[in-house]
């Protein structure tokens, strides 16, 4: 098929062919690449959440909950300002009133907690038990479905740090009275030091993540069909200029030779191949006049 087509056109032919295959396995390792900063730079930030988050509790355990802690006995309801998840959870929601961070939500999933509110679901309980299982990790990533759509999320192990974290949460008996008038005596009990008891798990949209990479992507498939476009349209533009046009002529004169008109010349105006081309062209048919004269005097 290719036979019958023109040179320029098998050309233009060769060059999307290579264009196309190479937008394909461009375009496969550039989603790849974006995909991945994407979520570094949205991990990045998240993490950053975190470990704000973590000084939150630990401004709350170490300076506020002494303040308050002697009052939760005499007081008829629990005081939550002593509590460095309750702490951290009212800087967070306060800090999403800021549009860069109103998709990000921030929960302490906790297998057997004191507030129902904090009760972790079955995907939060695997991350707590793979916490639990294997102690040197630290941090966990990935994507986990939700009712509203796929969410990417970060998480990290919450641990009992201090004793006096198990005032509250050893037994009913030792538990400060208001906590059991406001909560009841059975959950967030039983849990001992150094054990860790949930995870703090910062999550946003995935359709954030993936649009932000749609979009780059987009723009960066963009660039390349134009600069494409552009090196086509050069390309084009020197072949029609360097070699289709010199060959027609000496097509055209070939033809005027082959007729009998032996006063018309291949035209030389380079050194390259199609100039030595037009060389030998003048030289066959100088021969061939020559051919012809003594053929005449014969």
């Amino acid at each position: 098929m290719l036979k019958n087509f023109q040179l320029g056109q098998k050309f233009n032919i060769l060059l999307v062919t290579i264009f196309a295959i190479a937008v394909i396995v461009s375009g496969v390792a550039f989603s790849a690449i974006l995909s991945r900063n994407t979520e570094q730079q949205v991990s990045a930030k998240a993490t950053l959440l975190l470990q704000t988050m973590l000084s939150v509790r630990q401004y709350t355990l170490d300076q506020v909950a002494p303040e308050l802690t002697p009052r939760l006995d005499t007081e008829t309801e629990f005081l939550p300002q002593t509590v460095p998840g309750y702490s951290a959870r009212e800087v967070f929601e306060d800090l999403r009133k800021n549009p860069e961070y109103n998709n990000f939500f921030y929960k302490e999933a906790t297998l057997n907690p004191t507030n129902l509110r904090d009760q972790a679901d079955s995907f939060e309980t695997n991350l707590v038990k793979n916490f639990k299982t294997n102690s040197a990790l630290k941090e966990m990533t990935g994507y986990r479905p939700s009712p509203a759509g796929d969410l990417f999320y970060i998480a990290r192990p919450i641990a009992i740090a201090k004793e006096s974290c198990l005032r509250c949460h050893s037994t009913p008996e030792a538990a400060p009275k208001s906590l059991l008038t406001t909560y009841g005596s059975a959950n967030g009990f039983g849990w001992k030091l150094n054990d860790i008891v949930g995870a703090q798990v910062i999550s946003i949209p995935a359709s954030l993540v993936t649009n932000s990479t749609q979009h780059d992507f987009f723009l960066l498939m963009g660039i390349i069909a134009t600069a494409f476009a552009a090196i086509f349209l050069l390309v084009n533009l020197l072949l029609k200029y360097t070699v289709i046009r010199p060959l027609n002529l000496m097509a055209k004169v070939a033809n005027e030779v082959s007729l009998g008109n032996m006063q018309v010349d291949f035209e030389r105006v380079t050194n390259d191949e199609i100039g030595k081309l037009a060389a030998a062209f003048n030289r066959l048919k100088t021969s061939l006049v020559m051919a012809m004269n003594m053929l005449e005097r014969e």
